[in-house]
C-alpha cells in the first residue's frame, strides 16, 4: 500500500507545476506582466516555466526526486512570499497556506524519497542487483 500511496502523492504534487508550467507558456505575456508587477524580473519566467515543468515530470515519474523535491519546495515558499504574502486578501491568504503546505509535501518527498514504484527505486535496484519491485 505504501508503493501505491506514494506514487498518487507524487502525482499530486506534481500536477499542478505540470498544469501551471504548461499554463505560463499559453499565457506567456500576461504572466511576465504580472512578475514585473510583483516587483519580480519577467526574464525568470522562462527559469520558471523550464521548473514547474521538468520539476513536475521529474516528481511524477521519481527522478531524482529529493534534488527536484527540495527545489520546488524552495521555490513554492518564495512564490509564497513573492506572490501571495497579503495575508488580509482571503483569496491571497489561501494561496499562500496552499504553497506552504506543497512545500511540506516536497520536504517530506525529499526526506524518504519517491518510493518503490520510481525510476529512482528501479536504478538503485539495478545498481544494487535487486528485483525492482519485489
Amino acid at each position: 500500500m505504501n508503493a501505491s500511496l506514494s506514487l498518487l502523492g507524487r502525482a499530486g504534487l506534481s500536477l499542478i507545476f505540470i498544469i501551471s508550467g504548461w499554463g505560463k507558456i499559453g499565457g506567456y505575456a500576461e504572466t511576465q506582466q504580472y512578475m514585473e508587477a510583483m516587483g519580480v524580473p519577467g526574464a525568470l519566467l522562462p527559469l520558471v516555466i523550464v521548473l514547474e515543468l521538468v520539476g513536475g515530470l521529474a516528481i511524477l515519474a521519481g527522478a531524482g526526486t529529493r534534488w527536484f523535491a527540495l527545489a520546488l519546495a524552495t521555490f513554492s515558499v518564495a512564490s509564497a512570499a513573492l506572490f501571495h504574502a497579503d495575508l488580509g486578501d482571503s483569496a491571497q491568504a489561501i494561496q499562500f497556506w496552499k504553497n506552504l503546505g506543497l512545500a511540506g509535501g516536497f520536504l517530506t518527498l525529499a526526506a524518504h524519497g519517491a518510493g518503490m514504484y520510481s525510476l529512482d527505486h528501479l536504478r538503485a535496484a539495478r545498481r544494487d542487483m535487486q528485483p525492482a519491485w519485489d
